[in-house]
């Protein structure tokens, strides 16, 4: 039986760039690898819409030096959404554009400018950007992309949840227009396609499975458990997992990834976190550590769901499912890459069940739903207060009691009024502002007593030294400043 097996000499790449190829190991393309390289080398626009984890750098950054080396001339730019992807993406082109003498400049917020500008003095052929850094470098006058003859766009659907909508549309005024555009992106919401229908021509479409699909290597698990015992839940499936392969966290927070990192230090396992409030050095370290194995646990926001490219991840947790349900794709696609097996596992408290539907839709599958201390799906949320313009409706209040002060647009009461401040509580439990309490009739707040009354109201009037009749002086009844007057 014949074989079949494509390799990248079948992928019509210079003999150049296949020797540093297979100098770096890279012998088997991956599907999206197969499909796109070709096509990019001949100069199309592709989408390309693929999993994470399947080899979208090479399938964009072969074409992108095999067209440089065709034209010295050409530069190429690549636009990603975060600095972990860009630092990494540069490794990746930087291993095959080296020997070759293809340059590049890394432009991310968190470094240096006065680094950058350097860089790009020493005039990079290709620069990786993150949108608004790119943006502070074109303000300035430091960059120019009138020569840029090859634009890449990465995890484009990112850059849109994120905001860089605006961002991206001005790069795309500054670049020629003859050019080519190659997109890529696990998801294709309505932004991505109006951005193809705007600045791409006749792009071709290359789509290794469905918009949000996850990846088939990859075991997907769901666990039903209360919010006071994820971390509880968390440490149990660390002890059951190979403690030689990596487990990634994803917190919804850099707080809560900083408390998870944090209590796994203080019970003995090596544990960093990964958030925007560390600087770009402490990222750094941080993934170079967890790659080399330094440590076991990276507690992780989303915004390192797109810049984890670590070949060995056993265990991806989702201790708090993602805010975009898009994200949940990007997530669990840092496990189970390069053909190896992986698994996910997601926590979800009782009452995120929409939440859980919402991510089966996306990824069209049925996900295993186990339960942990008897939490139950579909179990009644925690009761929440109830807030309305602001402030808290006390529940103690009978509905049939008199009102003693009032809110915004309330109705004003006319008797003697007990409480002095717009919102604040009586003792007969009406409305209250900051938990604050009023004193008896005669009293002052912080237990000083008035002793007359009061002829003129304002703030910073100045108090008069009669006994107080429990009101305040004036003619008539009505609101000033949130204090009522009657006579």
């Amino acid at each position: 039986m014949q074989n079949t097996t494509i390799t990248f000499k079948d992928l019509s790449i210079s003999e150049k760039v296949l020797a540093v190829l297979e100098k770096n190991s890279f012998i088997t393309p991956t599907p999206i690898q197969e499909k796109v390289i070709p096509l990019g080398i001949t100069g199309k626009d592709i989408i390309g819409i693929a999993q994470t984890g399947t080899g979208k750098t090479l399938g964009f950054g072969v074409p992108m030096i095999e067209r440089i080396l065709t034209n010295p001339d050409g530069r190429g730019l690549i636009i990603l959404p975060t600095r972990e992807l860009a630092i990494q993406v540069d490794e990746t082109i930087r291993k095959i554009g080296y020997e070759l003498g293809i340059r590049t400049a890394v432009l991310i917020g968190g470094d240096s400018m006065f680094r950058q500008v350097k860089t790009i003095k020493n005039g990079p052929d290709i620069v990786i950007a993150t949108p608004g850094r790119l943006i502070d470098h074109l303000q300035q006058g430091n960059i120019k992309l009138d020569r840029v003859t090859t634009l890449v766009l990465d995890e484009a659907d990112h850059m849109f949840d994120i905001g860089f909508a605006p961002q991206i549309k001005e790069i795309m005024k500054k670049v020629p227009k003859n050019r080519q555009t190659l997109l890529f992106s696990a998801t294709m919401p309505h932004e991505i396609a109006t951005l193809a229908v705007e600045h791409m021509q006749l792009p071709l479409r290359i789509e290794m499975a469905p918009a949000g699909t996850s990846s088939a290597n990859v075991e997907q698990e769901i666990i039903v458990v209360s919010r006071g015992s994820k971390f509880n839940l968390l440490v149990k499936l660390l002890g059951e997992t190979d403690p030689g392969r990596p487990v990634l966290v994803f917190s919804r927070t850099k707080h809560g990834a900083k408390d998870i990192a944090h209590d796994l230090r203080n019970i003995g396992i090596t544990a960093v976190e990964i958030h925007s409030n560390r600087t770009l050095g402490q990222r750094r370290e941080a993934l170079e550590g967890f790659k080399k194995h330094t440590y076991r646990v990276l507690v992780a926001t989303d915004i390192a769901a797109r810049g984890i490219d670590v070949k060995d991840i056993g265990l991806v947790v989702n201790y708090d499912l993602p805010e975009q349900t898009a994200d949940y794709v990007h997530r669990i696609g840092r496990t189970g890459r390069g053909g190896k097996f992986g698994k996910a596992v997601s926590f979800a408290t009782p009452d995120q069940k929409y939440d859980i539907l919402a991510i089966e839709r996306l990824i069209k599958k049925t996900i295993a739903i186990k339960s942990h201390e008897g939490a139950v799906m579909g179990a009644r949320a925690e009761k929440r207060p109830s807030y309305r313009g602001g402030f808290r409706r006390s529940s103690s209040r009978p509905s049939y009691a008199p009102r003693t002060s009032s809110g915004f647009g309330a109705k004003p009461s006319y008797g003697p009024r007990t409480a002095s401040h717009v919102g604040a509580r009586s003792y007969s439990g009406s409305r209250s502002h900051a938990g604050a309490r009023t004193s008896p009739a005669g009293a002052r707040p912080g237990g000083f007593k008035r002793s007359g009354p009061r002829t003129s109201s304002g703030f910073g009037a100045k108090p008069s030294y009669g006994p107080r009749s429990g009101s305040i002086g004036g003619s008539s009844s009505f609101r000033t400043g949130g204090f009522r007057k009657s006579r």
